[in-house]
């Protein structure tokens, strides 16, 4: 059925609210919402499966707005299709704690991943649509469906020219991803020029490259248009489509196709115009009864989809009762990891990298879905399923992510599924590396997910890889992090405690750094990691006395060498007690009777010793302490030389102890 004038008017409530939401504010960013609402409007009238009033039903269709600038454009949609968004929280657009902020986060009903950054709302959505992939061949049995979504994405131009649209294109082509479909508002301005001025991409034959169908709609006012693109787009078989809608930015108002409307508030008087023409003649925030009633339809369609949903779901549990429990449990964030626990003895020796290896073996066969991948480096970090031929093309059963090397769209997609919900992932390179993934770990702290991302090859003592390869500044500036729990293990027995840890984490991301080189089990790990590594430091290998002379905090492979250090130092009767730090955020996390404990403020020598910056360790050693550590890049050697070289022998730092506290 042909669209109408209703649906036209339908349409011009979503430019007309986002305009009045802007202008309330005084600030945001009017031109998209004007030239987008089309593609808004029909993908949620005619395409999208979701019910409002379950907007976290785990078999909706996405809408992930990538080019989240134009908020103020979906918060109109919710609120018009019954999410529970008021007229008050439209007047409240970009005001402190209120359900609209400036770029969509989670906070708000409907909202399924936070936007902002460019690109990164594609990358997060080529994650869910690999996450309804893997999880729908574990849950439909026979004809019960029930995991078949789609995943529906707004891009921009600025959104197809960040590095990470790129990676993330080829993976979801390379992938085969048919159900993930993206909608490029095509306008040919961004904020500074004409787009001219920036791109000369063809994105047709760009995207038809990354292996993805192409469509264009000639209109992006033509309704009939674009439901007829993405009718097309939902009935492809091998392919994502991108979907090229030519827009105008700004449309409807005076400066309709020009740079400044991208960012920049219409005036008072601009307003007035841009409704007069629009041909809405309303108050600000007033909707009339007959375009409710339009948006109704959404909501009533939604609540018999849940319902068929769950009839579904009610013949899976006849079926397979415990396959639906699973399903349940998982969606819920309850699933139960279980004894995972590997066996050691004080002295054995292994590479933390390894020890994950043998936890994601574990972890494999529990009710958790648990799956992940590398970019490129699995042999490398370990970070493999054994005899799994890996997540590809008919095969989307897989544990193997096989990512290639494409750092951002991995850490992106990492995020697209943990929003996805019912399984947990990880990625994985190396420690420096993660520097390519930064500003996706960042989304994953700010959305509160509980992604997990591996490091290997955490310092230098990698060796002859060299300075380019040897982290530095990485474990501080993830340190800095809000919300992101790092974590640097000293043996096997703290990775385990790390391992389960993140497992049983619902809120929020977490980093594992893990050695390259093997490195002993201690007696203190022993007796206790289980307890203390949860509370992210405690005395690993207690002085003897009761009034020590000092402490010496440590992280990975450097605990083991302060403990040399530590019987070196008692040699002389200097008796100093040897922390363990493996996350220092939630050391600081923890009450202040237990920071005491475990470093007692009586005790003023304090050495600290890290193959990394030496930044944020005065807050524990204070200025007057010593940090042992890397203010400068590496270099390329035997790594036994390297850290001769640099001071991480248990002989620099006894001798070190000694100048600097008896000097």
């Amino acid at each position: 059925m042909s669209f109408d004038e209703m649906d036209t008017k339908a349409v011009n409530a979503i430019r007309a609210l986002s305009i009045d939401m802007i202008e309330h504010a005084e600030s945001g960013h009017p031109g998209m919402p004007l030239d987008a609402a089309p593609m808004a409007y029909v993908t949620y009238k005619k395409h999208l499966r979701i019910d409002p009033k379950h907007p976290n039903w785990p078999n909706r269709d996405r809408f992930v707005l990538s080019a989240g600038h134009s908020s103020s454009m979906l918060y109109a949609m919710l609120y018009l299709a019954g999410y529970g968004i008021t007229v008050d929280d439209l007047k409240n657009f970009r005001r402190l704690d209120s359900l609209t902020p400036g770029h969509p986060e989670l906070i708000t009903p409907g909202v399924d991943a936070a936007t902002g950054p460019f690109g990164q709302g594609l990358g997060m959505a080529v994650g869910m649509a690999m996450a309804s992939k893997h999880l729908g061949t574990k849950y439909n049995v026979d004809d019960i469906k029930i995991l078949n979504s789609r995943v529906y994405v707004i891009a921009s131009d600025g959104d197809l020219m960040e590095g990470i649209s790129h990676e993330s294109a080829s993976l979801a082509g390379h992938l085969k991803l048919n159900n993930l479909i993206v909608m490029y508002d095509s306008n040919d301005v961004t904020l500074d020029a004409q787009a001219s001025k920036t791109l000369g991409d063809d994105a047709g034959e760009r995207f038809k490259a990354y292996g993805w169908n192409y469509l264009r709609v000639e209109d992006g006012n033509n309704l009939d248009e674009i439901d007829n693109a993405l009718k097309l787009a939902e009935a492809e078989q091998e392919r994502p489509t991108i979907i090229e809608v030519k827009t105008v930015l700004g449309y409807g108002s005076p400066h309709a196709g020009e740079n400044t409307v991208h960012g920049n508030p219409l005036t008072a008087g601009e307003c007035r115009q841009t409704m007069h023409d629009l041909g809405w003649d309303y108050e600000p925030f007033e909707v009339p009864d007959e375009v409710h009633q339009r948006y109704a339809e959404i909501l009533q369609e939604g609540q018999q989809r849940y319902v068929s949903w769950q009839n579904e779901l009610h013949k899976l549990k006849k079926v397979n009762e415990e396959l639906a429990q699973n399903f349940e449990v998982n969606f819920s964030n309850q699933a139960a990891t279980g004894d995972i626990s590997l066996q050691y003895n004080a002295g054995d020796t292994e590479a933390v990298r390894m020890t994950v290896h043998k936890l994601i073996q574990k972890s494999a066969h529990t009710p958790l879905n648990f799956w992940g991948g590398s970019a490129d480096l699995s042999s490398s970090n370990k970070t493999y399923f054994e005899n799994d031929d890996g997540f590809e093309p008919g095969q989307y059963q897989n544990k193997n992510v096989f990512y290639g090397v494409r750092e951002f769209a991995q850490a992106a997609a990492v995020n697209g599924i943990t929003l996805f919900g019912g399984s947990r992932t990880f990625g994985s390179t190396f420690f420096v590396f993660s520097d390519y993934m930064k500003n996706a770990i960042r989304m994953a702290a700010l959305q509160r997910i509980p992604a997990i991302f591996a490091f290997s090859h955490d310092s230098i003592a990698l060796g002859q890889d060299g300075p380019t390869h040897q982290p530095v500044e990485q474990l501080d500036g993830l340190r800095a992090m809000p919300g992101l729990t790092v974590f640097r293990p000293a043996d096997a027995i703290e990775t385990q405690s790390v391992w389960d840890y993140a497992l049983n984490k619902n809120h929020g991301p977490v980093v594992i750094a893990m050695s390259r080189q093997a490195l002993p089990v201690l007696e203190g790990s022993l007796k206790y990691a289980k307890e203390c590594v949860k509370r992210g430091g405690y005395i690993v290998s207690p002085s003897g006395v009761s009034n020590s002379d000092g402490i010496i905090i440590a992280t990975g492979s450097e605990v083991s060498i302060s403990i040399e250090a530590q019987t070196k130092l008692k040699r002389q009767n200097i008796n100093v007690e040897v922390v363990s730090m493996p996350s220092t955020e939630l050391f600081l996390q923890q009450p202040k009777s237990y920071r005491d404990k475990v470093l007692d403020p009586t005790v003023r020598n304090r050495m600290s010793v890290e193959m990394g910056s030496t930044q944020s360790w005065y807050r524990f050693t204070g200025l007057d302490g010593v940090n042992i550590g890397l203010d400068h890049f590496g270099a390329s050697g035997p790594v036994d030389e390297i850290i001769q070289r640099f001071g991480f022998s248990s002989e620099n730092i006894a001798q070190t102890y000694l100048q600097h506290f008896r000097g």
